[in-house]
């Protein structure tokens, strides 16, 4: 079907760096349409009445249960928001699918079970499959009869996956690949029916086969003893002489990788409401807490430094929401007029995925990190009670680890979202040289007179664009240094993607803001964005300088410091105050309030 999105501006990955948006050019919550909110309603359905009840049960492994709850979701077709209705999905766009994943992170044991299935165990089928596998995996993957799951990591590849050691070699008389292999860490492996199996056709070509349990030489290990995501089921898996079916090639020999760079593009963004979702449930729990538990004769909540945990965790979830679906949003500007039945569907939908590579690992590390602060601190407010498994906080804590692992590392995730768009604009596809170049010659002008910023949010939006021009300005020094060398630098490569996330977040942050105050909702948006916005100067402004001290020195480095500070500069703000706003609106509340 076509996006039910309305229709946004077509841009570029990379592009904000470059551009100015208005509030009304970017997705935020707040465009839901009908559709959306009523997926929205029949998921918050299915949590409350099929999973809260069996949490326990989930928690502690008995046999069964989660393929048991995804298979019933599967039922009202949560297991396959995206997929055509011809292969027996919903098929329905990227925000509906993220509005699902949100809702059903409150537990992450049950988030990777869904997660893994729905994602990376549906989708290679869904974009790279023929129409054969299409018509015969698909269906039976939508309704939950296969268990789907994906199978790349080994013992000795993890981040360097093409290391894999996992070999497929023809069978004598042509028909089939024998597969033999290890493979490790994968989610859903004790119960799963439908593997992407990715493996070297005679040791050396990168290749992914969908492989059946059923082929028989298929071994699942022993349930791994977790962290966390205690019950999601995590397992080896082994291969022995496997007989795959030439026709379960998936993709093109030798060009496995374009399936397995592509499908954990969307899967990181995937991450973003996956965290959101946890987030806002650590939040509302911790919120009880502080009103319930008293100390020195009152609620603790009352505490000036409890707010201050109770504001900034809220001020790191809006965030990361709002990056969320703002990517989302862009990917769909790319599938406007979408639709299934074009001959070219898969390859048009991840084009636009692949297109916003880079802001796709920014919703991941940003979201992921703001998962673990925000558990972290669910945890402080809880005192010891949060250190004790009968309090949510407690499982939330060591649930969250897992997704700055998941999906690619944050640090390899650092590395590609830079190393990315440093690419594209060698490829001429990026004006990147074109605006260090603009805004050099901007910083070589005398400064000008700072005017009145009466507007609402007019400060937050200048810090803003200022957030961007550290991107740039540290950018070009790291390009002057180094050239082409500067992919050897990762820790430079890293910090720089550190400016770029919080960049990008402000810019988000502010427009949906300004967006929420013409729709009447400016209060708690805007201080929301007041902190939020200075908070991420002033780390763009930290990173900036221990890049900007390892290009240059001398003279060069003192200019280059100056324009730094004069990018970096802000007017104070009462942010102990703002903090207290929000905490007194999320505790009359009682939750995750914008």
């Amino acid at each position: 079907m076509a996006s039910t999105v309305r229709p946004l501006p077509k841009t570029k990955g990379g592009a904000f760096l470059l551009e100015t948006r208005t509030p009304e050019e970017i997705f935020t919550p707040e465009d839901f349409t009908e559709e959306h909110l009523a997926i929205a309603r029949a998921t918050d359905e299915f949590w409350e009445r099929e999973v809260a009840p069996r949490l326990e049960a989930l928690q502690h492994q008995e046999p069964g249960v989660g393929p048991e709850l995804l298979r019933k979701s599967a039922e009202l077709g949560l297991t396959a928001v995206t997929v055509p209705e011809r292969y027996g999905g919903m098929e329905m766009d990227l925000i509906s699918s993220m509005i699902v994943a949100e809702r059903l992170a409150r537990d992450g044991s049950y988030a990777a079970w869904h997660g893994a299935h729905s994602g990376i165990g549906t989708l290679p089928v869904l974009l790279f499959g023929t129409e054969e596998q299409k018509r015969k995996y698909l269906p039976k993957l939508a309704r939950g009869e296969m268990i789907g799951a994906y199978c790349l990591t080994e013992p000795h590849a993890g981040s360097d996956a093409l290391a894999i050691k996992t070999r497929a070699d023809r069978s004598p008389d042509g028909s089939h690949y024998i597969l033999n292999g290890q493979k490790m860490w994968i989610t859903n492996g004790g119960a799963a029916d439908l593997f992407t199996v990715f493996a070297k056709v005679e040791g050396e070509k990168f290749t992914a086969f969908l492989v059946e349990r059923a082929f028989g030489g298929v071994t699942s290990g022993a349930e791994e003893k977790k962290m966390g995501i205690k019950g999601s089921s995590t397992t080896a898996l082994y291969f022995d002489n496997v007989r795959v079916p030439v026709e379960n090639v998936l993709g093109e020999i030798g060009r496995g990788h374009v399936i397995a760079f592509n499908i954990l593009n969307l899967g990181r963004l995937k991450l973003g409401p996956f965290a959101v979702g946890g987030a806002k449930e650590v939040l509302a729990a911790s919120l009880r807490y502080s009103k319930e538990r008293k100390a020195f004769g009152k609620p603790i909540c009352e505490f000036g430094l409890i707010r201050h945990k109770l504001a900034e965790m809220a001020v790191r979830i809006f965030a990361a929401e709002t990056m969320s679906y703002r990517v989302a949003g862009m990917i769909e500007s790319l599938l406007e007029g979408f639709s299934w039945d074009q001959p070219d569907a898969a390859q048009v939908k991840l084009k636009a995925v692949e297109e916003f590579a880079a802001e796709c690992s920014y919703v991941k590390v940003f979201a992921s990190e703001m998962l673990d602060y925000v558990a972290d601190e669910g945890v402080q407010i809880h005192g010891g009670y949060g250190y004790h498994q009968d309090y949510l906080v407690e499982r939330a804590y060591r649930d969250a680890r897992i997704n700055r692992i998941f999906e690619g590392t944050n640090e390899i995730n650092r590395l590609l979202a830079t190393g990315m768009l440093l690419k594209r604009a060698q490829r001429g596809q990026l004006s990147l040289a074109e605006a260090v170049k603009k805004l050099q010659s901007e910083l070589l002008s005398p400064p000008a007179i700072a005017e009145a910023r009466g507007e609402p949010l007019e400060e937050e939006g200048h810090l803003a664009s200022n957030a961007k021009k550290i991107a740039l300005l540290v950018m070009g020094a790291a390009w002057q240094r180094y050239l082409d060398q500067l992919e050897e630098q990762q820790e430079i490569l890293a910090a720089i993607t550190d400016i770029s996330i919080q960049a990008f977040a402000a810019e988000s942050v502010w427009l949906r803001a300004r967006k929420l105050a013409t729709r009447g909702r400016a209060d708690q948006a805007a201080d929301l964005c007041a902190v939020f916005v200075r908070e991420a100067l002033e780390q763009a402004e930290t990173a900036a300088r221990q890049a900007l001290a390892a290009c240059a020195e001398g003279d060069s480095l003192r200019v280059a410091l100056a324009a730094l500070r004069r990018l970096a500069r802000t007017e104070p703000a009462n942010l102990i105050e703002l903090r207290r706003r929000i905490a007194q609106r999320l505790l009359d509340a009682g939750r995750y309030v914008v």
